[in-house]
């Protein structure tokens, strides 16, 4: 599992900061931003070729993986400034613990039809 941890401002003046979220040679296709309530569960699934990098804007939550072809699981509690990784063929799903805002950088495209057929649905957390 890939997590990046407290993301801070690495530049700050009179006007505000900056912070670099991300910076990576991928090919961004789509950002969606997503509300959860706490207690939710999302994903619950892997991609045959999509990764994303999901960063916590604000809440906590519990984020699971696991390797399609592995037994391993993993889990790890993200907070505010956190991002992980996801690759293809990880099953992952997230447990909101708190109100959340998330923001999901993508290497394919979220037109629903090509989301679908690139998405393998798994009931991996309850």
């Amino acid at each position: 599992m890939q997590i990046i941890r407290g993301i801070k401002p690495e530049f700050m003046d009179e006007r505000g900061s900056i912070a670099r979220i991300l910076d990576a040679d991928v090919p961004i296709k789509s950002v969606l931003l997503i509300t959860s309530k706490a207690g939710t569960v999302r994903s619950n699934h892997c991609h045959k070729t999509d990764a994303h990098y999901c960063y916590l804007l604000s809440g906590r939550a519990q984020w699971y993986e696991k390797h399609l072809w592995r037994k391993e699981e993993e889990y790890v509690v993200l907070e505010a400034g956190d991002m992980v990784y996801t690759p293809p063929f990880i099953i992952h799903a997230v447990r909101f613990l708190e109100d959340s805002v998330l923001l999901a950088f993508a290497t394919k495209s979220r037109i629903q039809q090509d989301y679908e057929e690139d998405t393998v649905r798994i009931r991996f957390i309850e």
